[in-house]
């Protein structure tokens, strides 16, 4: 009969190959994808590169789009967002909340252009790349709806602004085409990109008092100070 008290380790084991041989399958994904383009990338090339079979690429995977959103995802949703996150969890008022909402974009759009910014240059007509935008958008409109719903809750909605709008605006506002319009093709630096966001968002869809606003710049000076810290 087998040591019940050994199965934790053999299961942690498990655990731990699977999560190497996925960083392999990534890491060889990105490089491939980066240098190649993703159309012209095969599961072949990448099970060679990873140093595993192709079945397991499959297995880790399920396809090459599942491939590509895997690494996109692993980029924007990597420390720099984690941190945002944290930052968002740990305020309650809804005003604050959209507020912050201008951190993590900033958070997501700065972490894509540093790690990802070749890879969708090589790819930019990419049907594939295409899909797996999409799908980021679709995921970012819904991790938006908690803060828009818990605003309208309060009763500091903008006045006249229905909540499907407000979510519209948010999301729009949001979106990677503003960020790269400001930051990398009209030359903003992120912070300001950032200042302007928030405040932005403030306008457009609360009725934020002056004291809301005061607490705002506040959380913003909390941002800053913990980024020449260290946070990135």
């Amino acid at each position: 009969m087998a040591n019940p008290g050994k199965r934790p380790y053999r299961s942690d084991s498990r655990s731990e190959a699977a999560s190497r041989t996925r960083g392999k399958v990534l890491a060889a994904g990105r490089f491939l994808f980066t240098r190649k383009g993703i159309d012209a990338t095969t599961i072949g090339q990448i099970a060679e590169r990873a140093g595993v079979s192709e079945a397991t690429v499959y297995a880790t995977v399920k396809s090459k789009a599942g491939l590509l959103q895997a690494v996109m995802q692993e980029a924007m949703f990597g420390p720099r967002f984690q941190s945002a996150q944290q930052q968002l969890a740990g305020v309650t008022d809804p005003v604050q909340r959209i507020a912050l909402t201008a951190h993590v974009a900033r958070a997501i759009y700065e972490a894509e252009s540093a790690e990802l910014g070749v890879l969708t240059r090589s790819s930019a007509f990419s049907p594939e790349l295409r899909k797996s935008q999409q799908a980021f958008e679709s995921l970012r409109r819904e991790m938006q709806q908690e803060r828009v719903n818990a605003l309208f809750k309060s009763g500091r909605a903008r006045k006249g602004l229905s909540k499907d709008a407000a979510a519209t605006l948010l999301w729009l506002y949001t979106s990677r085409e503003i960020f790269q319009k400001l930051v990398h093709e009209a030359g903003w630096t992120p912070a300001r990109y950032q200042d302007w966001l928030e405040r932005t968002l403030l306008d457009a869809v609360t009725e934020a008092s002056g004291d809301g606003r005061k607490e705002s710049a506040r959380q913003r000076n909390g941002l800053a100070l913990g980024r020449e810290g260290g946070e990135g």
